[in-house]
């Protein structure tokens, strides 16, 4: 699964999320109101930048916007994605933060069975189940 979380320009809050699944192959970004993710400011273009799945299944952005995408102050073309990173679309244009969260990773609700109530000072321990 992949997040992309839109920051605050000056203090690095979220502002708003998009949450992809696996089975996403390409996530663009722009302008465009065609694009998985539309941001509406002046220096982004209408398709600005697109995440896409390489042939070693790995994430990798590309930038296709008229005004770049930064990654660390320094303007990119295409690089692999990390977990965590975060991009500027233009100089002085929106921050997306990209987040990997590996399904196998994510914590699961642990649910406790009240099959039968305990009585007196009884610790044993009770079923748990699992749910999904």
């Amino acid at each position: 699964m992949i997040t992309l979380t839109l920051l605050h320009p000056s203090q690095a809050t979220p502002l708003q999320h998009w949450q992809f699944d696996n089975d996403q192959s390409t996530i663009l970004i722009g302008r465009a109101l065609d694009n998985h993710v539309v941001l509406y400011s002046a220096v982004v273009s209408r398709r600005h930048l697109e995440i896409h799945r390489n042939d070693r299944n790995d994430w990798e952005l590309e930038n296709l916007g008229a005004n770049g995408t930064f990654l660390n102050g320094n303007p990119i073309k295409k690089t692999t994605v990390v977990d965590g990173m975060v991009v500027r679309l233009a100089a002085s244009g929106p921050q997306i933060q990209i987040r990997l969260i590996d399904e196998d990773e994510q914590p699961k609700l642990i649910l406790k069975s009240l099959e039968a109530p305990l009585v007196g000072n009884q610790t044993q321990p009770e079923k748990d189940t699992i749910a999904s």
